[in-house]
């Protein structure tokens, strides 16, 4: 079970799409509207890893046209807001949006978030701690995950309002663009170079 929590934690702590746009919306438009994006993504993560529990990730993504097509969205989207970011103006504005994306566009993100298909399926496809019980295995994963999921998701938010509320120099803020946007980049790479 140890073994399972660390993995959670450092899987999860590492930037992707949800913890990078999670402190990007906190930057961008501050706390209040961030957990409302914070709950989208929790919703999706929870919904992306109880469709790779039951198997419906697997049948979806068996179909090679419509894995393709997911495949094909989900480098577009994280090429789209590497984009976004790298092109930010001088200020640290990781999503540049009149409205913040709130809980549909965490679950939009998480739909087509293929960090989020991958880490999910390691979780509940390894780790057995209780391979004679698992259903009840898989609620203790759930609750796990989940516990540690949060304090992660509301860190990244809190960086990002925290980010937002320093007087960084123009030439800092850019650094802090570019940075962001290169690791969307090698997010995008990692999709784009996977089996579809």
């Amino acid at each position: 079970m140890l073994a399972f929590a660390a993995a959670v934690f450092f899987l999860i702590v590492t930037p992707g799409p949800g913890v990078l746009s999670t402190a990007g919306v906190g930057a961008g438009f501050g706390f209040r509207a961030g957990l409302g994006y914070v709950t989208g993504l929790f919703l999706g993560t929870n919904a992306v890893a109880l469709a790779v529990v039951t198997g419906i990730a697997a049948a979806v993504l068996a179909d090679p046209r419509l894995g393709m097509v997911l495949h094909v969205a989900s480098v577009g989207y994280l090429l789209w807001l590497a984009a976004k970011i790298a092109l930010a103006d001088s200020r640290v504005a990781f999503i540049e949006s009149a409205k913040p994306p709130g809980v549909l566009g965490g679950l939009a993100l998480q739909a087509v978030n293929p960090k989020a298909y991958a880490v999910n399926t390691a979780f509940f496809a390894g780790f057995a701690f209780l391979p004679e019980q698992p259903v009840t295995e898989i609620l203790l994963k759930f609750a796990i995950m989940n516990a540690i999921w949060v304090p992660i998701h509301l860190g990244w938010l809190w960086a990002g309002v925290a980010l937002h509320r320093l007087d960084l120099a123009p030439r800092t803020h850019r650094a802090i663009n570019i940075g962001m946007a290169l690791a969307m980049l090698a997010v995008v790479a990692l999709a784009a170079f996977a089996p579809a």
